[in-house]
């Protein structure tokens, strides 16, 4: 099976700076962006090196709010509404650090949330009352059985007189690479009065968004530098209106906050984008290169919904041949809705001890799944030059695959014969952990 389009291998060669001998099948973790928008920021720092105090005065402002206007309607909301923050990460911590808690409140999130999120909770439990609430999710799952758990929650810790203060989820999962159904748990937040963070780490560039006003978060953040190819880090941060006094401080603290006995500084720009216009001195060349990637996006690769196709094709396609190539299958749900994103989540043919209807086959213990991961990774660095996202769900060994632009079948039928004989000498007892 060919996809005809003009992406692909030449895309990657033209375009990227990617190794000759590395094939790049985990987009999803840090991205990568192309030649043009490297030769953006290159002139950028060298301005900036030219007249470090001039550029950072006059040009920094200006060319952040130039960026500000390329990225909204990507969100489809207004330009007010929209900052910059180094990483999703960052985001999340400015929202959850904002906001003030009191005895009985609690913030409801799902098991499937990033990592560094969740220590981010637990941080803030060290020093405040916030207490987190944990729906439990095991993929493949239907929409609707996650919109029931997250109702149940809420009504749950209700009953025994809690506070639901915020929700938070994902556009799409790091892990399953999953779409999560962020535009009804919203809807289901406004209905009950529930605040909602959407982490869109995987989000701009990614899925569509260009309804997310009307979709109406409360807060909202998402890497420009994962799928949009800008240069890491750089995350859009979107709070509206309504919302923006909840927001005292960028994180750290610095020229733009306000003591609450301040009057407003004239700058002509409300008190939100001033106060992360400029955050310390850190490197904003990555904010400012939003317009260079967006016109890549649109002049080289046909506009965000040429580019959302073929990504979501290929890792369609390129998943199921590699699923069968493993004799396996891809994880996805009887509505197809996980799969509706650029990730393919295939199996791999290993199989562990809970697994009963298969004792004729090798089994390993669940205890060894981590030692088995990190083989699986550090083995295809080291003999095929390809980094595997790899981890244990559900009772199962996945990889987790990103579709790019600068992918072909052939990438994925490569990658699913590599997989095929590393979980074979795993199978055959060749490998000592």
């Amino acid at each position: 099976m060919t996809l005809k389009t003009p992406f692909g291998r030449a895309m990657r060669e033209t375009h990227f700076n990617f190794s000759p001998s590395y094939t790049p099948l985990n987009h999803g973790s840090y991205g990568a962006y192309p030649r043009s928008v490297q030769a953006q920021q290159d002139a950028i720092q060298r301005q900036l090196a030219e007249r470090p105090d001039t550029f950072i005065v006059y040009e920094l402002p200006n060319l952040i709010d130039k960026s500000r206007r390329a990225v909204a309607p990507l969100l489809g909301v207004p330009v007010d509404e929209v900052v910059f923050v180094p990483n999703a990460t960052t985001g999340v911590n400015t929202v959850l650090r904002n906001l003030k808690y009191e005895e009985g409140d609690v913030i409801v999130h799902f098991s499937t949330i990033y990592g560094a999120c969740e220590k981010t909770i637990a941080s803030i439990g060290e020093m405040t009352p916030l207490v987190p609430v944990c729906i439990q999710l095991e993929y493949p799952i239907e929409d609707a059985e996650i919109l029931k758990r997250f109702r149940d929650t809420v009504s749950q810790a209700r009953r025994e007189g809690k506070n639901v203060k915020l929700a938070m989820f994902d556009t799409v999962l790091t892990f399953p690479g999953a779409r999560m159904p962020w535009e009804d748990l919203v809807k289901a937040c406004k209905e009950l009065r529930v605040l909602s963070l959407i982490d869109g780490a995987h989000g701009i560039g990614h899925i569509d968004l260009t309804h997310l006003g009307s979709v109406g978060p409360d807060f909202f953040v998402s890497n420009c530098h994962k799928w949009l190819y800008t240069p890491r880090g750089c995350a859009v941060f979107h709070v509206p209106a309504r919302n923006q006094h909840l927001i005292r401080t960028c994180l750290p603290t610095s020229h733009g906050y306000q003591y609450p006995f301040e009057k407003p500084e004239p700058t002509g720009k409300s008190p939100f984008v001033h106060l992360f216009e400029f955050v310390a001195t850190i490197d904003y060349t990555p904010y400012l290169c939003v317009p260079a990637a967006i016109e890549f996006r649109e002049r080289i690769c046909g506009g965000e919904e040429t580019i959302r196709k073929y990504c979501w094709e290929i890792a369609r396609v390129g998943g199921r041949r590699v699923a069968e190539i493993l004799g396996t299958y891809v994880m996805d749900n009887e509505g197809s809705t996980l799969s509706k994103c650029c990730f393919a989540n295939v199996k791999l043919p290993l199989f562990f001890k809970l697994d009963g209807a298969l004792q004729q086959r090798k089994q390993f213990s669940v205890g060894e799944a981590g030692k088995i991961q990190k083989w699986l990774n550090f083995t295809a660095v080291k003999e095929f030059d390809t980094y595997l996202q790899i981890a244990f769900h559900s009772g199962a060994m996945w990889v987790r695959l990103s579709g790019q632009i600068y992918l072909t079948l052939e990438d994925f039928e490569w990658i699913g014969f590599k997989l095929k004989e590393l979980c074979a000498r795993l199978n055959k007892d060749e490998v000592v952990f």
